[in-house]
């Protein structure tokens, strides 16, 4: 077995590598490249560059496609750029935009990694060739007695579990990920030794479609006419003002409201508890209002034991990606959904959002929230 776990010598393996031009992916095909392995490099064109490359920071835009040919010229790699834009605004742009105009808060980055990257890159991966796609995530890859298993990355900080709960069984057997167990500091200390001129190169933090965070005109340019104000309303019925449109607002939100809180005894700081997009109301009230106990959960994608209708599991839930895992029994229902019984009520929990399952540090999959319930 190689370093891959692949029984063939790295010079006789073909490992294509999934490369958006940043520090992550570039030292990933660098070290694979030093192991001996045949890699190709190839980054996605995934939506129009011209406007994109005026914006630092964001993934696979017309300067990162230059970063990641010079990393491939550097360290010796065949390189090329695939057209992805139909496939991206289809699969996650347009997605994107109806889960706002339903009153969701949709997470475009699991959208691409399930529906472009682990989907349409790893069947071009196979027609190459290769025996694995090895992307930059930091994750970790680990043997377990029923197959490949998914783990948190050794640094907690930039664990990115909770963004590839939706990687199935089958792609997890062809996915490789060299960097779950370095940090970020250790892998720009790579970078730097490697000479890869992007080893200070900062991090995308934005959505790469939104490169001024601006969701909801990003919405009404690609549903023109969607975007209508209407009523703030408070949970006990009163209409305490207006909004520019539903796609503005995720549930609980509390900036930017608008309206203040309400003053009595003292004055309480108010919280979108609920999106009505049909009647386009935003409902507002104290964060108490927020407490949620009960969560529906559709399409899910499991890679943990096999559970039957009925059947229940104490595990650990992410509910957003920067809040902690919660405790939580999870109860499988029929057509891939479930049902997750939280042991303390958490705020927050938002319609479009993904539910991702853990025990310890393994990922047992996970599914996108439907509906939560105090």
């Amino acid at each position: 077995m190689n370093s891959l776990g692949l029984p063939k010598r790295p010079q006789d393996t073909r490992v294509v590598v999934a490369m958006s031009g940043g520090v992550d992916s570039s030292v990933t095909a660098a070290l694979l490249r030093e192991e001996g392995y045949d890699v190709v490099g190839i980054t996605l064109q995934l939506y129009d560059h011209g406007m994109a490359v005026q914006k630092a920071g964001a993934c696979c835009a017309g300067q990162d496609i230059y970063d990641a040919r010079r990393v491939s010229d550097r360290i010796g790699i065949p390189h090329y750029v695939l057209d992805y834009e139909g496939r991206f605004t289809r699969d996650v742009m347009d997605d994107f935009a109806d889960s706002y105009l339903r009153g969701e808060t949709p997470i475009p980055c699991v959208r691409c990694n399930q529906k472009v990257k682990f989907r349409d890159l790893l069947n071009t991966a196979r027609e190459l060739g290769a025996e694995a796609l090895a992307t930059g995530h930091y994750v970790r890859r680990l043997a377990g007695r029923g197959g490949a298993e998914l783990h948190r990355a050794v640094d907690p900080a930039k664990d990115q579990s909770y963004f590839l709960f939706a990687t199935t069984r089958e792609q997890l057997d062809f996915l490789r990920f060299p960097l779950g167990g370095l940090t970020k500091p250790e892998t720009r200390a790579l970078a730097g030794r490697y000479g890869l001129e992007v080893a200070a190169k900062p991090d995308s933090q934005d959505i790469c479609f939104v490169p001024d965070g601006d969701y909801a005109a990003v919405v009404a340019s690609l549903r023109p006419g969607s975007v209508e104000p209407g009523d703030i309303v408070h949970v006990d019925g009163r209409v305490l003002g207006r909004h520019r449109g539903v796609v503005h607002y995720t549930i609980g939100q509390r900036k930017g409201l608008g309206i203040g809180g309400i003053r009595g005894a003292e004055e309480e700081a108010l919280y979108v508890v609920r999106l009505e997009p049909a009647q386009r109301r935003v409902i507002v009230g104290p964060r108490r209002a927020l407490a949620r106990s009960s969560v529906a959960i559709r399409d899910v994608n499991w890679l943990g034991p096999d559970l039957s209708e009925g059947e229940s599991l104490e595990v650990a839930v992410k509910l957003r990606s920067a809040q902690p895992a919660a405790p939580a029994t999870w109860y499988p229902g029929p057509g891939g959904t479930a049902r997750v019984e939280l042991r303390e009520p958490q705020h927050g929990v938002a319609p479009g959002q993904a539910c991702v399952v853990y025990q310890g540090d393994r990922v047992l999959g996970g599914g996108w929230i439907a509906a939560a319930t105090a």
